[in-house]
């Protein structure tokens, strides 16, 4: 059995080179991220334009997510070392870019002085660090830390959504949206989601003419408005980081099954991020409470687990990439597949207001239960979009999902869809000589025998983008 969860591995300094680019698809990298709070636009463009080539050269189709700032506040460069924060030390907090060290650290938000609360606590770094803070003494404001740990390169601080006056997008995020236009995008994720508006402010295309927007899930509003969330993003990251921070800790792991069922029922990938294996940046294994977390969030439904630092900075991000690959494979092969797709079955895509949504959702369910009482092993959807092919997967089937689309963007996109492999299929003929090369090309890539039962999803009308057909067919001859 082949891993059905995907994985996102973030590029950075240490996987930023050629042969560890290459090394991470050939390890199984199914999604790149690349953070805009690192690197400026015309970097991460020549990244991407390396992952796009890198991975047609290995036959791979690996999708691009572009990782907005959005109202994220943090502290000037630490530089590369590790610095050590010691409990009861006193440290300075000013506005700057420049530079932070232990005794001072710099923040790149102008407004800091007056989101902050005096006495009040703010973690750095996902809560590596954390400080008392004091009152504002001129240009700077004092504080005491009172959870001691070591910080690198530019961490996040965390001030409650509430306080902040900042909102997403940004600015900084329009202006980043505008650029990548032009590269045709696959994913854009935005960071510290409020409501479904922030989305909209984003001013995209709306799927399948413009990139999927992942909403990133990090604040307690967020949770207020969670489906109107889901409703209109491509797919939602439970960031565990700064969540943890606005909810509590000891809620986290009831959130994050509550935010991947809805994401799930709703037809929309669900990701899940954060020190999944953050001990990966020094050592070469993950712990024990880290492969049982990542398992624990494949079965709690997560269409794809994201690797931050681990390969951005780790020590080696292609063994990082190679062993979640095997975490994640080994946690496929004991997924209760007949349990979850029993649980969504009476779990519907819309409330009825769009038909055509309704009609492929009835189709994907009357898939998953043809395919489970047939044992049919492989399922193939042609679509244009790929939202058939997304309706279809949150059945989590024991069956293959391969998802033949038209449109390139469309394929690269479904590399963030559970259990799929996606597949460029031209639009050449109607739906029936589509159905037909769609057979073939499956047959050629191999895991079905000539004569094979195997369903088929596909639209006989273009104009409604409604999948209306489910067809059960053999796998053809070669001619």
């Amino acid at each position: 059995m082949s891993r059905r969860t995907k994985i996102i591995a973030t590029i950075g300094p240490a996987s930023d080179s050629e042969p560890v680019l290459r090394g991470l698809i050939r390890a199984g990298m199914d999604v790149a991220r690349l953070g805009m709070a690192h690197s400026s636009l015309e970097e991460n463009a020549e990244r991407l334009t390396t992952i796009r080539r890198l991975a047609a050269e290995e036959d791979r189709s690996v999708g691009i997510l572009i990782d907005l700032t959005g109202p994220k506040i943090r502290a000037a460069n630490f530089g590369d070392d590790p610095v050590k924060f010691a409990e009861g030390a006193t440290v300075q907090l000013r506005i700057g870019h420049l530079r932070s060290r232990a005794a001072v650290i710099e923040v790149d938000y102008e407004a800091f002085f007056s989101d902050v609360e005096p006495g009040g606590r703010m973690s750095i770094g996902d809560g590596r660090v954390i400080l008392q803070m004091g009152d504002l003494e001129g240009d700077r404001i004092s504080s005491t830390v009172v959870h001691g740990g070591v910080l690198s390169g530019r961490p996040g601080l965390h001030i409650p959504a509430d306080r902040l006056s900042l909102s997403a997008p940004t600015p900084e995020d329009i202006r980043a949206v505008e650029f990548f236009r032009g590269y045709e995008v696959d994913m854009i994720a935005l960071s510290f989601v409020r409501s479904g508006d922030d989305i909209e402010r984003l001013g995209l295309d709306p799927h399948p003419f413009g990139p999927l927007v992942v909403a990133k899930i990090e604040t307690a509003a967020a949770l207020t408005d969670l489906r109107g969330i889901i409703e209109k993003s491509g797919a939602v990251m439970v960031a565990r980081g700064d969540l943890g921070n606005e909810c509590g800790i000891e809620s986290l792991p009831v959130f994050q099954k509550q935010i991947i069922r809805q994401c799930i029922s709703l037809g929309r990938p669900a990701i899940t991020a954060t020190q999944m294996f953050e001990s990966m940046i020094k050592d070469p294994t993950p712990t024990r409470a880290e492969v049982s977390d990542v398992a624990n969030a494949i079965w709690d439904g997560s269409s794809a687990v994201m690797l931050s630092g681990e390969t951005a900075v780790g020590v080696d991000p292609v063994n990082v990439v190679a062993t979640m690959s095997r975490v994640a494979q080994h946690a496929d092969e004991h997924f209760d597949h007949h349990g979850w797709s029993a649980e969504l079955a009476e779990s519907r895509l819309a409330d009825g207001v769009d038909p055509n949504t309704s009609i492929t959702d009835a189709m994907t369910v009357a898939t998953a239960q043809a395919v489970e009482e047939l044992g049919i092993r492989t399922i193939v959807c042609v679509s244009g979009s790929g939202f058939t092919v997304r309706s279809m997967a949150r059945f989590r089937p024991a069956a293959r999902i391969l998802g033949y689309s038209a449109d390139e963007r469309t394929v690269r996109q479904l590399s963030l869809s559970w259990g799929t492999e996606p597949f460029h299929l031209p639009e050449d003929g109607d739906v029936d000589l589509r159905v037909v090369a769609a057979l073939h090309m499956t047959r050629d890539q191999g895991g079905v025998e000539v004569g094979e039962l195997v369903a088929v999803l596909a639209g006989t009308d273009p104009a409604s983008r409604a999948t209306n057909e489910l067809r059960l067919e053999r796998i053809p001859e070669a001619p």
